[in-house]
């Protein structure tokens, strides 16, 4: 008799239903594997940081299908419109803007700050997941300190058991994670 096997439940429910449960999943990106979550899922995000061992002061990144998705964490107002353009025209791409957020906000995903790192990526797979679940927390697959995962192998050895789920596909062409820039000045924070 052949013995049977658990199915992980996030294979046993819809992806929707993990990101709406605290789900914490991992997916290619442009240049690294990422850990995600819904921004709106606070238990979701402390898990994250949890697993990665990242202070919660340093902030998360968002990821989005459109800018629009954005609206809810971005103050779109308090950007001159020249730095908006500039901003808009590498979207969809592999840069993460660090933008105007609102008090509302919360610090798991600002940190200590007043700005919020997001992103409109051209990834397929990370359009895809926004398209269909909405804007995601985006951070690298690693714990703090250490290189990012470059492939599907590494995150499921590194978070073995503590991830919900995991989605298929392959890396973008960027050596490493995205491009962080100022969104108010342009300054390069990591190029």
């Amino acid at each position: 008799m052949a013995q049977k096997t658990s199915v992980p439940a996030w294979r046993q429910q819809p992806l929707r239903e993990v990101l709406a449960c605290d789900g914490v999943i991992a997916y290619p990106t442009e240049g690294v594997w990422g850990l995600g979550c819904s921004p709106d899922c606070l238990e979701a995000v402390e898990r994250i940081l949890q697993l990665k061992r990242r202070p919660p002061h340093k902030g998360l990144i968002l990821v989005a299908a459109e800018p629009e998705q954005l609206s809810p964490w971005i103050d779109w107002g308090a950007l001159p419109l020249d730095r908006l353009t500039e901003i808009l025209g590498t979207w969809p791409g592999p840069i993460t803007w660090v933008l105007p957020t609102f008090p509302h906000v919360s610090p798991l995903l600002r940190g200590k700050f007043d700005t919020l790192a997001v992103r409109v990526s051209a990834h397929p797979v990370v359009r895809e997941l926004c398209l269909r679940h909405g804007p995601l927390v985006s951070t690298s697959a690693n714990h703090a300190g250490r290189r990012a995962a470059k492939t599907e192998l590494q995150v499921r050895q590194w978070f073995n058991g503590e991830i919900d789920a995991v989605i298929p596909g392959k890396l973008g062409g960027r050596k490493g994670p995205s491009e962080i820039r100022d969104g108010l000045t342009g300054e390069s924070f990591r190029i």
